[in-house]
């Protein structure tokens, strides 16, 4: 009798729809545009949160010297670089090569050191990677091939005590309505196709699969964009992107 297959969080196929692009990470006119737009509000509450985790100091240059983190589908960096310069010890994994390699070259050029993988959450594990202090999961979780591992691997990989930041979108009427065929078709913010709504996580859907994993669940805490003023920013609305934060246990979840 054959052993089952592994369960895998790489759907190949959306490997290579951000693959096709690796070479416009930087680019914030181009195909990852959303992402360098969404950085301001991202970078805040992750330094926000982790600062609150760790009694990190905030007026500290680099308030995270000696911590760990982990950016899970790193795509080319674009928050690997900005944790780096906080002071993380930082490794940035994806399975994409392309994406990685553009991620390397960027990292080059800005004099950073930084640990980037071509490997998947799975890879990690198995390589028996662990002890994260901070793991960013973001904008990954939908584009997965099964989110439940996914999210499973990822607590394996944090460190007991270990903050991990999720970020993704919420599958709701108004998300169709505005983060698929508004930002797709309307506003050309990404290109058609980009994102399958039906993929899309709800709040309570992804605070199952963090507790199951036995992580403390925080939040939604929406995120919303002002059109008129260009700009994302917090809010009570979830409706549409949200972040969540979970927290590994001192003892006991592994």
């Amino acid at each position: 009798m054959n052993d089952p297959a592994p369960i895998t969080s790489v759907d190949s196929a959306e490997v290579d729809k951000f693959s096709a692009s690796a070479e416009e990470w930087w680019d914030v006119r181009g195909s990852f545009r959303p992402l360098h737009m969404l950085s301001p509000v991202r970078l805040g509450f992750i330094r926000e949160q982790a600062l609150a985790r760790f009694d990190g100091d905030p007026n500290s240059r680099a308030p995270f010297a000696g911590l760990r983190l982990l950016d899970i589908g790193c795509g080319g960096g674009l928050l690997c670089e900005p944790m780096a310069r906080l002071g993380f010890e930082v490794t940035g994994a994806d399975p994409s090569d392309r994406n990685i390699e553009a991620a390397r070259s960027h990292a080059a050029d800005m004099g950073l050191t930084i640990d980037y993988r071509a490997a998947a959450s799975e890879d990690l594990v198995e390589g028996r990677e662990s002890g994260f202090d901070v793991i960013l999961n973001m904008e990954v979780v939908e584009h997965t091939a099964s989110p439940r591992a996914f999210v499973a691997d990822c607590v394996r990989l944090l460190a007991p005590g270990g903050l991990m930041v999720v970020s993704t979108l919420n599958r709701t009427l108004k998300s169709l309505a505005l983060a698929k065929i508004a930002a797709e078709y309307v506003l050309r913010w990404t290109a058609p196709g980009s994102h399958d709504w039906r993929r899309f996580i709800t709040p309570e859907e992804l605070r199952l699969m963090i507790q199951a994993a036995g992580c403390e669940v925080e939040g939604p805490f929406g995120v919303v964009f002002d059109l008129p003023a260009g700009r994302w920013s917090r809010s009570r609305d979830a409706g549409v992107n949200y972040m969540m934060t979970a927290t590994k246990p001192e003892t006991g979840a592994s």
